[in-house]
């Protein structure tokens, strides 16, 4: 089941963060290099991220979470940011480590494209680094072409050479 959250309340920080835990923990190092009890530097940067959940993505009415739940577990996680009304932008694709390599990525990203196909036409970029081999394939897998040899990263005004700009494109 794909749930869309539109609002704080409706996000279980528990089960977000487990979907990043991989990720959140490798950021302790660049976001808190200096703090030596890496339970604390993975709070840290749980509690920031949460954060920024609540008080700058969500604040954008256009822009969701978009989670893929198994028996209650959230497996799999993705931002979809609303650039402008045809024009979304994906980030932070990830699934819980457990649960890799069993096709949950595309199931979501598959699902998200479904859930905006009623909308009408649209188009979804991403960014992919170039030695993500496993997320370059899942997103070739639902649809998603490379457009660009260099990502754009939309959040940052900026781009990238060491990501593909990936494009899904919908009725245009």
């Amino acid at each position: 089941m794909i749930i869309e959250i539109n609002t704080f309340n409706q996000v279980d920080g528990r089960k977000l963060m487990d979907v990043y835990r991989e990720s959140n923990i490798e950021n302790t190092d660049y976001f808190y290099p200096d703090v030596s009890d890496k339970v604390e530097a993975l709070e840290k940067v749980e509690c920031d991220y949460l954060n920024y959940i609540e008080n700058d993505f969500l604040v954008e009415s256009k822009n969701q979470y978009m989670i893929l739940e198994r028996d209650g577990i959230w497996v799999c996680a993705l931002r979809l940011y609303c650039v402008d009304d045809r024009l979304y932008f994906i980030e932070a694709l990830e699934t819980h480590p457990e649960y890799r390599r069993k096709g949950y990525g595309a199931q979501l990203l598959a699902g998200v494209i479904d859930l905006l196909k009623r909308q009408g036409a649209f188009t979804i970029r991403d960014c992919v680094d170039k030695k993500n081999t496993a997320s370059l394939l899942t997103h070739q897998k639902v649809g998603f072409v490379v457009y660009s040899d260099e990502g754009y990263d939309y959040l940052q005004n900026e781009t990238d050479d060491g990501s593909y700009g990936l494009q899904f494109t919908y009725g245009e």
